[in-house]
C-alpha cells in the first residue's frame, strides 16, 4: 500500500508519495504558501471588467486574481474568498503569479498543513523527523527526482523526455532510438508517470513519435490511461502524434519551482547540508544562490542547529548556479 512521507524542511515541505520503493508522486510547498481551500477575508480591490478577472488583497496585503467577481461585491467591500489556486511560478519575464480565488458563502477556513491536507485524503501519511539519522528522502531517490526539475530532461529505456514549462501550458516531446510504435508507447508511459511524479497540473501537451496506424495511436493513449490517476481528460493521439492531457492545478509543480532558480537550489543545498556530518559549515554558493540565503538568516539559524555548529556563506560568481556546496567552517 503507498504511503505519503513527509519531511518538514527549511523553506519547505517536502511530501513524496512512496509504493514499490519508488517515488511515485512527490509535492514541494514552500513556507508561507496559503493553500488552496483556504477560505479568508478580502477586499475588492478592482472588479475588473464587466465583473472579469478582479483583484481582491488580504489582510496581509497579499494580492489575489479573482476571475469572476460577484455584481453585489463593490469595490472596497470586505468578502468571504475560498482560494482555489496557490501562488504559481513562471519563466522571466513573468515571475510568480499571483494567486487565484473566487467568492464564497462559507465560513472562514485556517489555512491546513501539507500533512493535514494529506491526512485528509484518507492516504497512509508518515511523518519524518528533519534530519534524521538516514536520509529516507534519498534512499527513494529523491535527488534524482530535483535533478529531473532541474534540468527538465528524463530518461527511460530506449528514449528520453524533454519537460518545457510555458505560462500556458507545459509541453513534453518524446525521443529515442525504440521503432516508432514502441517509442510512441513506452514514451507515453513515461510521460504520464513524469506528469504524476513532478505534480504537473493544468494544461500538458505531449508530442509523441508519430505512430502509423489507430491501433498504435489507442496503445499510447491506453499508456496515459494506466499510468496517471484520475481525475484528468485527454484527447486522442491525433495523426501527428500530439496528446493533450488537462489536469486540476491548485499548486505549483516542482518543474515551475525549478523555474526560480536561486530560490529552488537555495533550499536544495540547505536540505543536502543538514544530513552532512554535525559541525561548523561554510556555504559556498553561486552568487545568486548565495543573495537567496542571505536574504534569509532565519534559514542559515535553523541550519546551524541542525548541524551543531556556526553556517557562514561565501559568493563564488564562477560556481554554476546547481553547484553549491558546503565545506568546513
Amino acid at each position: 500500500m503507498p504511503e505519503w512521507i513527509v519531511e518538514k524542511g527549511i523553506g519547505e515541505t517536502r511530501a513524496a508519495l512512496v509504493g514499490d520503493g519508488r517515488i511515485l508522486e512527490a509535492r514541494i510547498e514552500l513556507e508561507g504558501t496559503t493553500p488552496a481551500g483556504t477560505i479568508l477575508e478580502a477586499r475588492l480591490v478592482q472588479a475588473g471588467a464587466g465583473g472579469r478577472n478582479g483583484t481582491a488583497r488580504d489582510e496581509s496585503g497579499t494580492d489575489y486574481l479573482l476571475p469572476h467577481v460577484p455584481k453585489e461585491i463593490t469595490e472596497g467591500a470586505t468578502f468571504t474568498m475560498e482560494i482555489t489556486r496557490a501562488a504559481t511560478a513562471g519563466p522571466v519575464p513573468e515571475p510568480w503569479k499571483r494567486p487565484l480565488a473566487k467568492a464564497t458563502r462559507h465560513e472562514r477556513r485556517r489555512p491546513q498543513s501539507l500533512t493535514e491536507r494529506l491526512r485528509a485524503t484518507g492516504q497512509a501519511v508518515r511523518k519524518l523527523a528533519f534530519p534524521a539519522p538516514r536520509d529516507e528522502f534519498a534512499e527513494l531517490g529523491w535527488n534524482e527526482l530535483v535533478d529531473e526539475a532541474r534540468s527538465g530532461r528524463i530518461d527511460f529505456p530506449g528514449g528520453s523526455l524533454g519537460l518545457f514549462f510555458t505560462p500556458a501550458m507545459t509541453l513534453i516531446d518524446v525521443d529515442g532510438t525504440l521503432p516508432a510504435q514502441e517509442l510512441a508507447i513506452a514514451g507515453a508511459r513515461a510521460a504520464a508517470e513524469a506528469i504524476r511524479r513532478l505534480d504537473i497540473g493544468g494544461s500538458i501537451g505531449i508530442d509523441l513519435p508519430t505512430a502509423r496506424g489507430r491501433d498504435a495511436r489507442s496503445a499510447a493513449a491506453q499508456a496515459v490511461d494506466d499510468a496517471l490517476p484520475q481525475p484528468f481528460e485527454r484527447t486522442a493521439v491525433n495523426g501527428f502524434g500530439f496528446l493533450q492531457v488537462v489536469r486540476p492545478r491548485a499548486r505549483v509543480s516542482l518543474l515551475e519551482l525549478a523555474q526560480d532558480g536561486a530560490g529552488f537550489e537555495a533550499r536544495a543545498l540547505l536540505r543536502r547540508v543538514a544530513f552532512d556530518p554535525p559541525g561548523p559549515k561554510r556555504l559556498v554558493a553561486h552568487s545568486a544562490v548565495a543573495a537567496v540565503i542571505e536574504a534569509r538568516p532565519d534559514w542559515t539559524d535553523a541550519l546551524a542547529m541542525q548541524v551543531g555548529g556556526p553556517v557562514t556563506l561565501r559568493a563564488d560568481a564562477t560556481l554554476p548556479i546547481h553547484g553549491s556546496y558546503a565545506e568546513k567552517g
